[in-house]
């Protein structure tokens, strides 16, 4: 059984100005939405269908997109994948991290994810569903939420230094509109409390009775690679706190070849 998905639209942005950035937007739209429409694609692109429909011509042609001629719907193409693998074999945290999801989904029968982050977005690059029937699969591969929506994106966000923080908080605002609880004020308390505790932690803030806890994978310079982080029932985080913090202590200590992991208790910036 799975739990209620998050499915709100993203956010719009202030337009695109260029042809480049335009098709870039369309390009991270159908990374979070497979098999869109074009309407849909311009809505969430944040421009017009006439444009949006010229650059996804454009970009089929160049195998960047492919487009379903029976549905009409448009998804990412072939080229997308061999560009992707091409910056994997430059840097991939997932076969160092997928151990330790497999690890942690094992031993606590739930989702474990590991997300990275990308300008102001974080994005899920892997999930291992543990046994439990209630499962957090809101969050597939591909997935993108605004940085501080969910304890995963918290994390990436809660360890960057405070003049990072501060320089991304407008953008963030106008993103987290569509989590009602999760304002401004809260999320700067959420920050400082992932600092206290060395792990982020959220709950019924991005979907009603789920939570999940969290913990950054920090690079050479102390700054977050990527964070794992364990999604489930509120009241499965809630009763487990503790076990679940130290494990994931113990997965980014088994993910040290991405950088120091103790500096995930010493945030940067202070």
């Amino acid at each position: 059984m799975a739990a209620n998905a998050d499915r709100s639209p993203r956010a719009v942005r202030p337009a695109p100005t260029s042809s480049v950035q335009r098709a870039c937007r369309i390009l991270a739209v159908l990374s979070d939405r497979r098999n869109s429409r074009l309407t849909d694609i311009a809505a969430a692109s944040g421009q017009d269908k006439a444009t949006a429909l010229r650059l996804l011509d454009m970009l089929v042609r160049e195998g960047f997109v492919v487009r379903d001629p029976d549905s009409k719907r448009y998804s990412l193409g072939p080229e997308i994948f061999v560009l992707g693998a091409a910056a994997a074999a430059r840097f991939d945290p997932r076969p160092i991290a997928r151990p330790s999801l497999i690890r942690l989904a094992s031993a606590f029968e739930d989702s474990a994810i590991l997300s990275i982050a990308r300008g102001a977005e974080a994005v899920c690059i892997d999930v291992e569903h543990g046994s439990f029937p209630i499962r957090a699969n809101y969050l597939e591969v591909g997935s993108r939420r605004p940085l501080g929506a969910g304890a995963g994106s918290l994390a990436l966000l809660s360890w960057l230094p405070d003049s990072e923080i501060e320089a991304l908080m407008p953008s963030l605002r106008n993103e987290l509109r569509r989590y009602p609880g999760l304002t401004g004020r809260v999320l700067a308390q959420h920050i400082a409390a992932s600092r206290q505790r060395g792990y982020a932690l959220m709950l019924d803030l991005v979907v009603d009775r789920m939570g999940a806890i969290a913990m950054p994978i920090p690079g050479v310079d102390g700054r977050p690679v990527a964070a794992i982080s364990i999604a489930a029932l509120t009241e499965r985080i809630v009763s487990r706190e503790r076990a679940l913090a130290e494990a994931l202590r113990r997965e980014v200590a088994a993910c040290q070849t991405l950088g120091r992991p103790n500096h995930a208790k010493r945030p940067p910036g202070r």
